[in-house]
């Protein structure tokens, strides 16, 4: 479990990468929530790195025209 203003880190970082993303794209925003994440357990906090991360993972999300 992360504290409060790792949380709001990750939120944010989520949020940013997807900004461009729909809301209706929930299966893109989920994919690149649950890299982030992962990459959050894994020990990876540093803004930037996690924003890479999510980018990563954007460009492979699935969408509804995959």
């Amino acid at each position: 479990m992360f504290d409060m203003a790792t949380t709001a880190l990750l939120r944010t970082i989520l949020d940013e990468v997807c900004e461009s993303v729909s809301d209706r794209e929930t299966g893109a925003r989920a994919h690149v929530a649950s890299k982030i994440l992962e990459a959050a357990t894994r020990g990876e906090i540093s803004p930037e790195g996690l924003k890479q991360v999510g980018r990563d993972a954007l460009s492979h999300a699935p969408t509804m025209w995959r």
